[in-house]
């Protein structure tokens, strides 16, 4: 078994890596290539979540599982707060096959997810990018935003305004004007990603353009909530996965409401593969509800193992 720790991943899978493997795992899923394990979650207390997501990807011969979660103190012992390994499996004989240290590796494929929807799904016109969260995961986000649309200014709110500087610097390192705004001046932005672990809504449908793209990509659990129901219920819904989306994602409190069904949410995979449309008009919001699915993990992992094997670093041990 190869042990790849945290240290090494940032010189092993790049964003762009990220992108590619993870529309790749969208595509396989899509063709039933490969599949998700129901996620194991628990509230520890104090606002900790820990939990295991997992799956198999036959195309690329892919089993394992992530284990982490979020631990909202960890900012004062010098630590981010979202924390996590991937453990590799032989999909034929079920060895281990590698331990990957997880952190960036999240931050990355989270990131690339959202990218990948506003390829996808947002206006090819899209020229404000709005940033709801300035957390560790929102600098990931901005850079990822970046590489598949020009935008020409972008706006952020944070809970914590005192946050917002860091991205200010992001973006001022990308050539882009930035200005903090309050929630209402969302309604200038054509592209919103969300990224906070809010248990209450802060995005609601009056801040929000027709034509805008939304990707909503903060920590997924029950009781969630980023954007009011009545948006999602507004907007064409896409997502990694149904399953997750109408029980821990963004989706679960429109589906309680009866606002909308599981069924009016697409796959993301198949607008990838054809087998949906993405946008059809440039006045339609549409809405990319990204859970964060285990092969999202196991792909960016499996990239990290194949770097390392291929550069003879890491740690092999004997099992």
């Amino acid at each position: 078994m190869l042990i790849v720790p945290e240290a090494l991943i940032a010189d092993l899978v790049s964003a762009e890596d990220a992108f590619t493997a993870v529309e790749a795992t969208f595509a396989a899923m899509s063709k039933k290539d490969a599949y998700n394990f129901p996620v194991v979650r628990e509230a520890l207390g104090e606002g900790r979540q820990y939990g295991f997501k997992s799956g198999l990807d036959r195309a690329g011969a892919v089993l394992g599982v992530k284990a982490g979660g979020y631990f909202p103190g960890n900012a004062a012992k010098g630590m981010i707060n979202h924390q996590s390994s991937v453990f590799l499996f032989d999909p034929d004989t079920g060895r281990p096959q590698a331990m990957v240290g997880g952190n960036l590796l999240t931050a990355l494929r989270t990131a690339a997810a959202s990218a990948i929807s506003i390829d996808r799904l947002a206006r090819g016109d899209a020229r404000v990018l709005g940033m709801v969260g300035a957390g560790h995961q929102a600098t990931f986000q901005l850079r990822a935003a970046a590489r598949v649309r020009k935008f020409e200014k972008v706006i952020a709110w944070n809970l914590h305004p005192e946050m917002l500087p860091k991205l200010g610097a992001i973006a001022a390192e990308l050539g882009l004007p930035f200005e903090a705004v309050d929630l209402p001046g969302m309604i200038e932005a054509d592209v919103i990603v969300t990224i906070t672990s809010s248990p209450a809504a802060s995005l609601m449908a009056a801040h929000v353009r027709p034509g805008a793209h939304l990707a909503c990509m903060g920590t997924d659990t029950v009781g969630k909530q980023e954007v009011e129901a009545a948006l999602v219920a507004k907007a064409r819904v896409f997502t990694d996965e149904v399953a997750q989306s109408v029980t821990i994602g963004e989706a679960q409190h429109a589906i309680k409401a009866g606002l909308i069904a599981a069924d009016q949410i697409t796959p993301i995979g198949d607008v990838i593969t054809g087998r949906a449309a993405g946008r059809k008009s440039a006045d339609e919001i549409t809405l990319f509800d990204g859970t964060g699915v285990g092969l999202q993990d196991l792909a960016v992992a499996s990239r990290a193992v194949e770097r390392a094997r291929e550069r003879g670093v890491g740690q092999s041990v004997t099992v």
